[in-house]
């Protein structure tokens, strides 16, 4: 099993409602993401899967969110936009574009160096 990752980062505002602390008032963060990909097989280039291409491809997700309010920004504008629901998010807009042997294995938030949420399906 081959695993290959690509990271890219967004900036973006947020406040989760409902909760009791800091985090209920809006604050900022620089959000990386983390996307990772599995394949049983390599190309004929000995690749799992083009870097260029899953780093466009998580861009293209990440784009609308950058510089945001993501409370404003569906479906966060009716669930939390807690790291843990970013993650299954974006998930769900990069699943169906991997056919075939190349699968999404997880999508990881970090909300900054020490805190992250990881989703993975199953």
């Amino acid at each position: 099993m081959y695993m290959i990752s690509v990271e890219k980062s967004f900036e973006a505002a947020h406040f989760l409602r409902g909760y009791r602390g800091k985090c209920e008032k809006i604050h900022g963060h620089r959000f990386k993401v983390v996307a990772r990909l599995r394949s049983e097989k390599l190309d004929g280039n000995g690749m799992a899967y083009d870097f260029t291409a899953l780093k466009k491809q998580l861009a293209g997700v990440l784009d609308k969110y950058d510089h945001s309010n993501l409370n404003e920004v569906a479906p966060f504008n009716k669930i939390n936009p807690s790291s843990e629901n970013l993650a299954r998010t974006i998930y769900g807009k990069l699943k169906p574009q991997f056919k075939g042997e190349v699968k999404l294995d997880s999508v990881e938030v970090w909300e900054g160096p020490e805190s992250c949420a990881l989703y993975r399906p199953g």
